[in-house]
């Protein structure tokens, strides 16, 4: 999904509250409290228990509908708000409409928006002091504010002039907090107001989320490991295609069109003009568009000083904030229609698995003007809606496979670097970095044709990534809102650059549908892109998958679409777009989804909220068989047989009254460390350099694949045996091995019978609040559901992750029906009723009818069962 984690890494409001609660311990220091001294701002408005630190702008007090009268409009306009605080907005002209946007996101979450920006833009240090700075340099680095930059200097039309007014609306809101001198706390505590706010800051807030979506560690991953582990290994570990069945949306036959020429330095977002180019792929061998895992005609690298440059790197990453890096998983969509749907209409569920944090990720609203009628959930910091319907269509998102994010070992002289048998000048571009209680930092990014630099010692390393090239996002998205068919649904999308995302689609007329825009880099034949490849030229990005060419279905012959990120396509796409390790997802989910749809057929709102919530483990529904079969030849003591009998009559729910659901997720996090600890510890894996890219556990998607794999049809694997040949020997003894260390371990941590260890003792879902300020969150709470369920929960034991906005829309004969619910609520402020108000909704499985577009909003709720 398109959206990110609004919580700002080490940046914690916790902190400042306890530094200002150190402060009020001196006496002598109450004045500088009430009134400030030099660069120390005046605390003590902070501390009013009423309107200081634990409210925001406004108080805590629900908003009542109201009629707008601020700068910037050129008519009135309405803004109602439910019981719940959802949000519709009635305006006499799209101009007004956008500005009026801006001003309610501001009026609810200006925190969150400033906050976010900062981010994008390298600020946090002004606010957070030094330990932020790691962030600021990485992301000026990177090169967010660039791409804004020239993204906002190419923007015309209806997204330029919906910016531009969207931004009025900010700021209005803006000066009349500062006339009120009602700042929300973040502000107050640190004495740093918001700037006024710019369509740059807003297409900065679309990088982050871009970022976070799109930009992955996977080749400097896939360096260290080969590096460790042998390429060989790595290579079969980590193949390009997964060793068990995937379900492709897309099943194909292709298209193979010649490759979209971009500019060698489409991706550098660096300022100036660029070079084109014509060249094209011409894949051969091996299954079509997937070039050879080994050899090539690259210009020779050292792989040493390639991994360690990959270390380096991944050793900066590893500094950063949470979610900076696309690690987790992403989401689920499906659209059925015809036989398969109650009343032969259409259906769309969506649900995006992502961060879950209070206030959440989500603003939910109905727009409303002449010509522009659509309701669904917004981005604080952007115009528009992102997922939800208009009266024609509906559509959700979900992020699918491309690695879009490529890495170049750069020769270096000076300041210059070598492409193309030529010396050529990098491009320096200077900024000079804020810290709170420090000196001012200077920064200079060095940027080649591929990108810019991201190392800074030894073995130079450029990164390409293509969230660096400038997208027609607001546009394409502006353009979706408007859609009535799938074709202007899809021509929309023709501008979109990144993240690719799967957008699933459905219509009043009945049809289904779902395309996956995005630029896809290509390379010559003979290069690893898996791999960091040399910056010398012979491997620079020819081209990208044309979009007549990019994984898309519409009314396919089963009536479903299931999108679940999933590889997309089967082997015989013709371009490559990843390997195992980019698929993001196992296709657990997928698979489970396409089997319960089918088997519910005619499918109405109920089945597919029932789909939403559902937390079955399918690879547990596989692999169980086979560990109960060893089980059964096993010598066990009473106590291991009571729980192989807990095993033997689960449904594979990870439902958290379940003891079995915790002696599973035990045994498979054992049973991967039984058969690949030995390996990593005997290759000596850094694994302290990227616990998420490179530790062995259930998130690394590949190693659960070959091990259901192994289990399942290749018994006797060499994998088994270890490095030193004396492991366990088969997958039947390493089960054994790894079913007596997980009653073991849940034995010592429970006690009791095993029937006590239910998986709510052991696992809990939290939303932590954004500022991660103890108290402001919600949970931890004992829950259901782990990474593999439909209801996801991802993060660990205690999980951050999961579905952040669960909606269905139904098209029955032509009407329109649709709800949807997130976990938060409208308001970033604490002592508002609309914090969390939706959480206990959310958790419950119950759904709220989404604002109409052009009525004022509505306060029903709708239960799983109504």
């Amino acid at each position: 999904m398109w959206i990110r984690d609004r919580r700002v890494g080490r940046w914690r409001l916790r902190s400042v509250l306890n530094a200002v609660a150190a402060v009020v311990v001196s006496a002598a220091l109450l004045g500088v409290l009430g009134f400030g001294y030099g660069t120390i701002p005046a605390l003590g408005p902070a501390l009013d228990p009423g309107r200081g630190a634990w409210t925001s702008a406004s108080g805590g007090q629900p908003a009542g509908s109201q009629t707008l009268h601020v700068p910037g409009l050129t008519a009135p306009v309405s803004v109602s708000y439910s019981s719940q605080g959802l949000a519709s907005i009635d305006a006499a002209n799209t101009h007004d409409l956008f500005v009026a946007l801006g001003y309610v996101h501001a009026k609810f979450r200006l925190s969150e928006m400033d906050l976010e920006r900062r981010l994008g833009e390298g600020r946090l240090a002004q606010l957070a002091g030094p330990s932020d700075l790691s962030s600021d340099e990485f992301e000026l680095r990177l090169g967010l504010l660039r791409t804004a930059q020239n993204e906002w200097a190419r923007t015309t039309g209806q997204a330029r002039a919906a910016l531009l007014a969207y931004a009025q609306g900010v700021n209005d809101d803006i000066a009349a907090v500062r006339a009120a001198g009602d700042w929300p706390a973040v502000f107050t505590l640190t004495g740093s107001y918001p700037t006024p706010w710019t369509p740059v800051d807003s297409l900065v807030i679309q990088g982050v989320l871009t970022q976070e979506l799109d930009y992955t560690t996977g080749p400097l991953d896939e360096a260290v490991l080969a590096r460790s582990l042998g390429a060989g290994r790595t290579t079969d570990w980590l193949p390009v295609l997964a060793k068990n069945a995937q379900t492709p949306y897309d099943p194909g036959p292709y298209v193979k069109a010649p490759l979209t020429p971009v500019a060698p330095d489409a991706a550098s977002s660096a300022p100036g003009g660029s070079i084109t180019t014509t060249a094209s792929v011409a894949p051969g061998g091996r299954p079509p568009g997937i070039p050879p895992r080994t050899g090539g005609s690259s210009p020779p690298v050292s792989p040493s000083a390639v991994a360690a440059a990959a270390a380096q790197l991944l050793d900066q990453l590893s500094q950063l904030p949470a979610n900076q890096i696309h690690q987790y998983p992403d989401s689920n969509a499906w659209a059925a229609n015809g036989p398969a749907v109650k009343g032969d209409g259409a259906l769309l569920g969506g649900d995006p698995h992502l961060p879950q944090t209070e206030p959440s990720v989500w603003y939910e609203v109905a727009l409303s003007a002449p010509g522009y009628q659509v309701s669904g959930v917004s981005v604080p910091g952007l115009p528009g809606i992102l997922l939800g319907h208009n009266a024609n269509i509906a559509w959700s998102l979900t992020d699918t496979q491309n690695a879009a994010t490529r890495y170049y070992a750069e020769r270096i002289r000076d300041d210059s670097y070598y492409w193309r048998g030529a010396w050529r000048p990098m491009t320096v571009v200077h900024y000079t970095i804020p810290v709170r209680g420090g000196a001012t930092v200077n920064l200079a990014v060095d940027i080649t044709v591929h990108g810019p630099i991201m190392t800074q010692a030894g073995q130079r390393m450029a990164v390409d990534w293509m969230g660096n090239v400038p997208s027609d996002d607001i546009a394409a998205l502006f353009g979706i809102n408007e859609a009535t068919d799938f074709t202007q649904f899809r021509a929309a999308l023709t501008g979109w650059r990144a993240p690719t995302q799967n957008f699933v689609y459905a219509d009043k007329a009945g049809n289904i549908g779902v395309i996956a825009p995005g630029y896809y880099p290509q390379v010559a034949a003979g290069c690893r892109p898996w791999l960091p490849m040399p910056g010398t030229g012979a491997c620079d990005v020819t081209g990208v998958i044309p979009v007549q060419a990019v994984p898309q279905v519409y009314d396919p012959p089963s009536h479903l679409i299931v999108t679940a990120n999933q590889r997309p396509v089967t082997a015989a796409y013709p371009y490559y777009i990843g390997t195992s390790a980019d698929f993001y997802d196992p296709g657990y989910r997928a698979a489970y989804a396409y089997k319960y749809l089918a088997s519910h057929e005619p499918l109405s709102v109920a089945s597919v909220a029932a789909l939403q919530n559902n937390v079955t483990d399918s690879l547990a529904s596989r692999v169980l068989p086979s560990l109960l079969t060893a089980l059964g030849t096993a010598s066990l003591s009473s106590s291991q047989r009571s729980v192989v009998s807990l095993l033997s009559s689960w449904n594979y729910a990870m439902d958290a009254g379940s003891a079995a659901a915790t002696v599973w997720w035990t045994f498979w996090n054992d049973y991967l460390t039984t058969v690949f600890e030995p390996w990593w510890k005997a290759g000596k894996v850094p694994v302290g350099r990227d616990v998420d890219g490179l530790a062995v556990g259930p998130g690394q998607a590949p190693l659960n694949e070959d091990l259901e794999a192994w289990t399942l049809n290749d018994a006797s694997n060499a994998a088994f045996r270890g490095p030193s040949g004396r492991g366990p020997g088969s997958a039947p003894a390493a089960m054994v091995a790894a079913f007596r260390q997980a009653v073991t371990h849940l034995s010592a941590k429970f006690g009791g019978s095993p029937s006590t260890w239910t998986w709510g003792r052991e696992h809990a879902r939290s939303f932590p609040s954004v500022e991660d300020a103890a108290g402001l969150g919600y949970g931890p709470r004992a829950a259901s559901g782990d990474p593999f369920s439909e209801d996801a929960a991802d993060g660990g034991l205690t999980a951050t992750t999961g579905p952040s906005w669960r909606m269905i829309v139904t098209f029955d004969a032509g009407a329109l029906s649709a709800v949807g619910v997130y976990p938060g609520g409208q308001s970033e402020n604490p002592a508002s009723p609309w914090y969390t108000n939706l959480v206990p909704l959310w958790w419950d499985g119950q759904y709220l009818p989404l604002p109409v577009p052009g009525a004022p909003a509505g306060s029903i709720e709708w239960s799983l069962n109504g």
